[in-house]
């Protein structure tokens, strides 16, 4: 919104005006009346209400947007002053700027948790709920704006980013409900002058490690459990997307959550390592969760082990997704365009590696490029828009690396195939690739883009082998229409979750992990809430 309409339409409305500019002048510092332009809230079908726009460097004017950490009820710069630039993924601009913290900022944040922990682990599991409950509430009326915001700084087409924001808040009601659900038991006793019980307790400090594929979605699946248990949350958000980790932050403030709960703190690659090490190794953390790369998350696994720290870890996947022989091809493809090509690719469950059975490899192939070829690319801010960008120039050159090692080793391109540089240096066209062979990128690595390459197999049992061939083992998928083979390949796959005639599995409800080197632990569902507490053992004797 803007315009150059007068606002001197009484005094009285010129007083307040110049009174709300002192005010942001006061806060803001170096900033002169020339960067604020009073402009008109036409969606409030009133000229009478004004809304003073900050014309600073940023570029893209987007809701939510803080430019201070977090920590203990106060919105806080780092102790260096220092500051880092959030970048639009689509067209290069400036979202926003936040504090580049390091290890001491951080320590002041770990403190301010372990100090409200002292009280937060005292309140009852229904006054918990209820600060949850209010949360959702705050997050469910900000949802537009939540959705623009992860465009603006994630990338993602519209329409996605209102499915992130509704799975997000998600969680937050589901661990709103589920605290009030975390008991205990009752034992039978060997012993008649003995009872015994066991009951559930909240770790402590947990330190949330979270990417930048689900900005919203990853830390509410983490906070909800945790806040949920009665521990506090010392929040490190990816450095992509930070920006949506501290309206998050505002918007618990909003629902009154008590300070010290949960600290948000940002910093930039620099920094990260130091950060992270120290939420590993601080005596004062209880527990690490984790979402990124696998590479990363053994490196936190090792830190942790001198504090014998409690870890959940959801590390990278290399999903298979197979389709056999009796599926149905158009329901498969369906599913396969879903798991494939949601936010560019760029998800942890993204099918990688589609196994075609020999008999309907050139069917399954010419289906799925038709449906390549109807999705669009271009800004999310484009409502138009099915595809968004990479997340940011290394992704991209990580994705055309691995597509280049596949044609140079004999890979058939049928779409695709280079960078959509006409949009923007972030850009990458989808990508359909065959003639895939074992000493490809490909077939070995996590691609986390848009491009989908289909292997052929000849029998069930050569399909599985082939799925099961990685270390990986977040998520499968298959389609098959034979009842028989849908328990067999359920069971036999190698991974934590798995989508039967289905290419979207995640939901609240549903436990969400891996196994082998895609992680430890589970998030969602009634176990989530696991990862935050300890089973302590009562014994009563002399009764």
């Amino acid at each position: 919104m803007s315009s150059t309409r007068s606002y001197s339409k009484t005094t009285i409305r010129n007083m307040l005006l110049r009174k709300i500019v002192h005010v942001i002048l006061c806060c803001c510092g170096k900033m002169s009346h020339k960067h604020f332009i009073p402009t008109p809230i036409f969606a409030f079908q009133t000229p009478d209400v004004y809304l003073v726009q900050i014309h600073t460097k940023l570029e893209t004017q987007v809701p939510l947007v803080r430019n201070r950490a977090f920590v203990n009820g106060e919105w806080i710069s780092a102790a260096s002053g220092k500051v880092f630039d959030v970048i639009d993924p689509a067209n290069g601009k400036i979202v926003g700027s936040v504090p580049d913290m390091d290890a001491s900022d951080t320590a002041k944040a770990i403190q301010a948790a372990a100090d409200a922990f002292e009280t937060w682990k005292h309140t009852t599991a229904k006054e918990r709920s209820y600060y949850l409950r209010k949360w959702y509430e705050v997050l469910v009326k900000h949802h537009d704006d939540l959705a623009t915001l992860i465009t603006a700084e994630a990338g993602k087409p519209w329409k996605e980013a209102h499915g992130e924001v509704s799975y997000g808040n998600s969680f937050v009601e589901w661990f709103s409900e589920e605290a009030r659900r975390t008991h205990g038991e009752i034992l039978a006793s060997p012993t008649r002058t003995k009872e015994m019980i066991l009951i559930k307790q909240p770790i402590g400090v947990a330190a949330l490690i979270t990417p930048w594929n689900f900005p919203i979605a990853m830390i509410t699946r983490k906070a909800g459990a945790a806040l949920a248990a009665g521990c506090t949350c010392v929040v490190k958000p990816a450095e992509d997307t930070p920006l949506t980790g501290l309206a998050l932050a505002q918007l618990s403030q909003e629902a009154g959550l008590p300070k010290g709960v949960f600290n948000v703190i940002t910093s930039n690659r620099d920094h990260a390592p130091e950060v992270g090490k120290l939420l590993c190794e601080s005596p004062l953390v209880a527990g690490i969760s984790f979402t990124g790369s696998t590479a990363v998350g053994k490196l936190l696994y090792k830190q942790s082990s001198s504090g014998v720290k409690r870890l959940a870890l959801e590390l990278g996947g290399n999903a298979p997704f197979i389709v056999f022989n009796s599926a149905d091809i158009d329901k498969a493809v369906d599913g396969a365009i879903a798991s494939k090509f949601r936010n560019c690719g760029q998800t942890c469950v993204s099918a990688n590696r589609f196994l075609i059975q020999d008999e309907i490899f050139d069917v399954f192939v010419d289906k799925i490029l038709d449906k390549i070829k109807t999705l669009s690319m271009g800004s999310g801010m484009d409502h138009s828009c099915s595809l968004g960008p990479l997340i940011n120039t290394a992704q991209a050159h990580k994705v055309n690396t691995i597509v280049l090692d596949a044609i140079k080793k004999g890979a058939k391109v049928h779409c695709g195939g280079r960078p959509a540089s006409s949009l923007g240096e972030r850009f990458y066209e989808p990508t359909l690739l065959t003639n895939i062979n074992e000493s490809m990128m490909c077939y070995n690595e996590e691609i986390f883009g848009p491009v989908a390459v289909c292997i052929r197999f000849k029998t069930e049992e050569g399909g599985v082998t082939i799925a099961n061939s990685t270390r990986q083992g977040l998520a499968g998928y298959f389609f098959s229409n034979d009842v028989p083979q849908l328990w067999r390949v359920a069971k036999e796959l190698a991974v934590g979750m798995v989508g039967i005639n289905e290419g979207i599995i995640s939901t609240a409800e549903a436990a969400f992990g891996g196994i082998k080197e895609s992680g430890i632990g589970r998030e969602g569902s009634h176990h989530g809430i696991d990862e935050f507490t300890y089973t302590k053992y009562m014994c009563f004797g002399n009764l």
